[in-house]
């Protein structure tokens, strides 16, 4: 062997990357285990308008465990994700001893049930948090099966599309266990517009009231307390303590 010079030299080569492997190995464990690299800085990029302050300071110390290599990203996410308005958490080391964290706040759209305490963000995600009053009062109320508020979300913005030309907004919408459409106006006019037909849909039944409204609801010295619209060719209007009327 001791006559192979290039034996040899690739014997040495590979005890040289054997040692300086070890190095590494020995650097990162060191690295993953010495007390003195803590992270001493949490950062978060942008206001949080529903989540207090003192709110994450509760929460983060218990999870800010380890020093700025070994810190457990994923159990931190989840510490912050727990809170009732946290909907996504991003982090960011940021050396010598930083932690960036940005989190998106679910944006309300609606209350969602009642007596609850359920909110439908712009996702469609039913979250469970609460609000001051004044702001839980200027959203909608949404009702709907269990796994319906995605449906029920885009049809509230429909309806508030379909109004708009009577002046007219939804302040709730329901989607019944039979899958049937109710919308409440803001001048308190319950519209009733059942399920879906194939041959008479709910967005055709709705767009010939809507045409009719000037000529019929519009002209009535009271206004009409519910509107019905599951008939195929019409439509029915009951004032409260009359009976129904075409």
């Amino acid at each position: 062997m001791w006559s192979k010079p290039h034996l040899l030299n690739a014997i040495a080569d590979l005890l040289i990357l054997a040692a300086a492997a070890a190095l590494l190995v020995a650097g990162a464990v060191w690295l993953v285990r010495v007390p003195s690299l803590p992270v001493r800085h949490v950062v978060f990029t942008q206001e949080l308008p529903h989540t207090p302050r003192a709110e994450l300071e509760q929460v983060l110390p218990a999870a800010l465990k380890g020093n700025f290599f070994s810190l457990d990203l994923e159990e931190v996410r989840g510490t912050l994700q727990r809170l009732p308005w946290v909907r996504k958490v991003e982090l960011r080391r940021v050396w010598p001893a930083g932690l960036e964290v940005n989190i998106e706040e679910h944006r309300p759209v609606a209350r969602w049930g009642e007596g609850r305490g359920e909110l439908v963000n712009s996702f469609g995600e039913v979250f469970a948090a609460t609000a001051p009053a004044d702001e839980m009062a200027a959203l909608p109320l949404l009702y709907g099966p269990s796994g319906t508020a995605p449906e029920v979300l885009k049809r509230y913005g429909e309806f508030v599309g379909s109004f708009r030309v009577l002046g007219q907004k939804p302040v709730q919408v329901t989607l019944s266990p039979r899958l049937a459409w109710q919308a409440k106006l803001e001048n308190g006019m319950v519209v009733e517009m059942g399920r879906e037909q194939p041959k008479s849909p709910v967005a055709l039944r709705l767009q010939r009231f809507i045409g009719a409204y000037p000529e019929t609801v519009g002209r009535r010295p009271v206004r009409p307390s519910v509107v019905d619209l599951r008939y195929p060719n019409g439509f029915a209007m009951r004032v409260a303590g009359e009976g129904k009327g075409k």
